[in-house]
């Protein structure tokens, strides 16, 4: 019988970092999904002008610094950033927002560092961030889910408000827009409302968390596991992120169940599972030991449930993502694994 082993080489070569970028991208296409079908087409408008803006951006940056600029606009890179921040703007938005914080995260958090690599800060939430402390009205009119809208946006509505700043007829964006969970459940509690009485009053919320945003959580989730599968991204951040999340959720809710959210409705609610697998993975920003990777997935996770329950903003995953990159460095050096044959 002849033999079918494959020809040589064997040694199987590490996937590229267009081919790795590529994965990503396929990856939020569930929740991206998800995403459009429960609150319109501001989001693929989002996407696609913080994508055209990141792929410009990179490729000016690249010219003027003299660097060639098909090898680097080809890794990929740049494409995710445009579809990380694209995902974190409410999907009314006026055409500037995504492009001027796109532009910001690119030549700014990115090339100004020297490229990718050599950028100490996740790009996309550099971006995120200044848009959030600049723009704070913009950036935080978000719009109710479609189901609870009695008008409906087409696509030619929302281009006409993201570029000209109208809607047809005489329906205004205070009629289309709403706060999100996070930030009713936040106000309405400090209003000693209880969460059994926010929930159970407010339309907005569903069995799990927010209408909508829950089944935007589980669209990212399956991405983030599709990526664990392809190993893509190791099990270490994400896991220690939502951990630590939850273990936080549920001792206040254990201890006042009236008073603070559910373990479960954190997790599917603002940009939980987008922020465990696709952000907080960064590998130019995080760290990258083991025992460093559960450290600062866990350092996220805490963060990211104390700015929700008292901070002054209803979601903290880009902030916490940004102090935690500030300690990476740290972490890393003390979590170096034993070198081979070294005692101590």
């Amino acid at each position: 019988m002849p033999l079918t082993t494959p020809t040589s080489p064997h040694v199987r070569m590490p996937d590229s970092v267009t081919a790795i970028m590529l994965r990503v991208v396929v990856a939020l296409i569930p929740g991206i999904v998800a995403y459009i079908w429960f609150f319109g087409w501001g989001v693929a408008i989002n996407l696609s002008l913080a994508v055209v803006t990141a792929l410009t951006s990179e490729a000016a940056m690249l010219a003027i610094r003299n660097r060639p600029v098909k090898p680097f606009l080809v890794d990929g890179s740049a494409l995710v950033t445009g579809f990380l921040l694209g995902l974190t703007l409410p999907p009314l938005t006026p055409w500037w927002i995504p492009v001027v914080g796109t532009a910001f995260a690119i030549i700014i958090a990115k090339q100004l560092f020297g490229g990718l690599g050599y950028n100490p800060f996740n790009p996309a939430m550099v971006g995120y961030a200044m848009l959030l402390i600049s723009f704070p009205r913009q950036m935080t009119m978000w719009m109710e889910p479609l189901a609870l809208n009695q008008y409906q946006p087409g696509f030619t509505d929302v281009w006409n408000y993201a570029f000209h700043g109208t809607f047809a007829g005489n329906t205004g964006i205070d009629a289309l827009t709403m706060a999100t969970p996070l930030d009713t459940l936040k106000t309405q509690l400090r209003l000693n409302h209880s969460v059994n009485e926010v929930m159970a009053s407010n339309p907005l919320f569903g069995s799990l968390g927010g209408k909508g945003w829950e089944w935007v959580n589980i669209g990212f989730l399956l991405g983030g596991l599709w990526l664990l599968y392809r190993k893509i991204i190791s099990w270490h951040i994400p896991t220690a992120m939502l951990a630590a999340m939850t273990v936080m959720a549920a001792v206040f809710y254990i201890a006042s169940p009236q008073t603070y959210g559910s373990p479960l409705f954190h997790l599917v609610s603002g940009a939980s599972m987008l922020g465990a697998f696709f952000i907080a993975t960064d590998p130019v920003t995080a760290s990258t030991t083991n025992r460093g990777r559960l450290l600062y997935g866990a350092g996220i996770g805490i963060l990211v449930y104390i700015i929700r329950t008292w901070g002054g903003y209803p979601d903290g995953v880009a902030f916490a993502v940004l102090l935690m990159n500030m300690v990476v460095p740290t972490i890393d050096y003390y979590t170096q694994p034993r070198v081979f044959g070294h005692k101590d």
